[in-house]
């Protein structure tokens, strides 16, 4: 990113629910309570960033935002680096009014205390937990000047930085139509040129490989969201107001976004330890999968009963006509019990089971897991402090508009409007194979899927408005429950975004207690999408 182009603000984001929990692990066994990898790529680029003017703003700071910010001038000190100025944020830790058992208990805070530090001067600020957006939002705030009214601004900033938060995603990386994106193995990593009020450009720089498409935008619009009110600290910004514009080859423009006054609390991401789980899986292979996977049950629950654990969870995934997984996890308080006794158990069946028993890991011991639950805290309950070579600096006071009532940005079931350019570089409009046979969704069909917690979020767009207005009406939540197996039995709330051309589901309790706790082969329901995009469906001529 630094050598392959202009730039003014290089970001990082390092930081997710899950390493929240596992950095809090670090620091319990004396490793920092930051993100390391953040040094090792910052030693490579720090003297060129400082020559070029460019500035650095990361929240890979965790759960020690001073630590990292000290490891940097460290780091500078020995690179031979002068003059360097180093800014950190804190107040994002609020453990302290979480309750008994809380591991980690961090506020999300927004942009403006980035803001702050690098109006006074900062080359490089740390963070510890803020929302994912904010890394863009700061700097966009710094260098256009909004403050807390101006409401469409700042929900364009947030949704250029969700876009670019998760890297080669918005270039091509785990894209539904990855046959479609060249070089993808040398993909290039977006860039949000953010103008001054709030529209922006995704592009990449040129020689890289990867796709910047209105499909690859859109299908990272998607991930990992709820409503289209994607509520943040310093605007809830309206994602069924986005309008994305093909205007060139890998730069897609982003325009319309509608922002409301942000809620009146802050969300606070709280982990405890859940206790301890263990995981044995076992391989099925050739006929009667199902009546193979019963007997090994049966042989494994004779020798340490279900009844023993808290928590017992039996998947059976097929991978072809002939092989399948079993994946048996046990969950329980006491060590022990989730341990060795466990595992040593179903290896001792080996010899009393089904024909063609090998599992694919040897007995271990339990480990431990943790619990997310998303919480909320009143905003003055949260004090922001924002350090700069070693001085407090002013934040400006957080004073947002109260929340106020929009009408709705759309009329239901209509796109705003046709998309302008090509969707890719490759794609036809709609594949010309299509018919009203049965075929997989995905012929016409993206999606992209991924974890809210202990739920899961599901979008899937198309490509033109004719095929909108059949998915629409053919993919409801009864339909989605009839299509995947595995959602049948959980609540499920389905979002329109016309103006995305796409519907978003999310699938509450999938995950059961988060990505630490989830027993399932994909913790993070990352396939799920791509499971849905495999189902056969009656598709129409369009």
């Amino acid at each position: 990113m630094v050598e392959g182009g202009p730039i003014d603000v290089l970001t990082g984001d390092w930081l997710a629910e899950l390493t929240m929990l596992i950095l809090a692990g670090n620091q319990l066994k004396g490793r920092p309570g930051y993100a390391p990898t953040f040094l090792t790529q910052l030693e490579q680029v720090l003297g060129r960033c400082q020559e070029r003017g460019i500035k650095i703003v990361s929240n890979a700071g965790g759960l020690d935002p001073a630590g990292c910010a000290q490891a940097v001038a460290d780091l500078a000190t020995r690179l031979g680096i002068h003059g360097l100025r180093i800014a950190h944020v804190t107040g994002d830790d609020v453990r302290e009014l979480a309750g008994e058992g809380a591991v980690t208990a961090n506020a999300y805070l927004g942009g403006r205390p980035i803001a702050a530090a690098l109006a006074a001067g900062a080359d490089v600020v740390v963070t510890g937990r803020v929302t994912d957006a904010a890394l863009v939002t700061g700097p966009g705030m710094w260098r256009h000047g909004w403050g807390p009214g101006d409401l469409d601004a700042l929900a364009g900033s947030v949704v250029a930085g969700h876009v670019i938060e998760c890297g080669c995603q918005a270039t091509g990386g785990n894209y539904a139509f990855f046959e479609e994106v060249p070089d993808l193995a040398d993909c290039g990593f977006p860039i949000a040129e953010l103008r001054p009020d709030g529209s922006s450009v995704i592009t990449k720089h040129p020689g890289t490989g990867g796709l910047v498409s209105v499909g690859t935008v859109t299908a990272q619009l998607l991930y990992e969201i709820a409503s289209p009110r994607y509520l943040g600290p310093d605007v809830t910004a309206r994602f069924d107001t986005i309008r994305l514009t093909q205007i060139g080859p890998n730069r897609v423009l982003v325009t319309g976004v509608t922002g409301e006054p942000p809620p009146e609390t802050l969300k606070v991401a709280v982990n405890r330890l859940g206790g301890y789980r263990n995981t044995m899986t076992l391989v099925l292979t050739g006929l009667d999968l199902a009546a193979k996977a019963r007997l090994a049950e049966k042989a494994i629950w004779a020798r340490v009963p279900k009844e023993s654990f808290e928590q017992a969870h039996v998947d059976l995934t097929p991978l072809d006509a002939e092989t399948a997984l079993l994946r048996i996890t046990v969950m329980d308080p006491d060590r022990k019990r989730a341990g060795r006794a466990f595992s040593a158990a179903v290896v001792e069946t080996g010899l009393a089971s089904y024909p063609g028993l090998y599992g694919l890991t040897p007995p271990g011991d339990a480990t431990a897991y943790g619990v997310y639950t998303p919480s909320t805290i009143a905003r003055d309950k949260v004090h922001v402090q924002v350090w700069l070579d070693g001085r407090e600096i002013p934040v400006p006071p957080d004073d947002p508009p109260r929340p106020l009532q929009r009408p709705t940005a759309h009329a239901s079931g209509l796109p705003y409007g046709t998309h302008v350019g090509p969707w890719t570089t490759a794609g036809l409009p709609f594949p010309a194979d299509v018919t009203e046979e049965t075929v997989p969704l995905g012929r016409i069909a993206g999606a992209r899927s991924g974890d809210k917690g202990g739920d899961a979020n599901l979008g899937v767009w198309v490509r033109s408005p004719e095929q909108y207005t059949w998915l629409s009406d053919y993919l409801t939540v009864e339909r989605l429950r009839e299509l995947l197996p595995e959602v049948r039995d959980r609540p499920i709330e389905r979002f329109v975004l016309p103006n995305l051309l796409a519907l978003n589901f999310v699938v509450y309790g999938l995950l059961g207690q988060g990505v630490a706790a989830s027993p399932r082969l994909d913790p993070q329901a990352k396939a799920l999408g791509e499971r849905l995009r495999a189902v056969r469906v009656p598709l129409p001529s369009l």
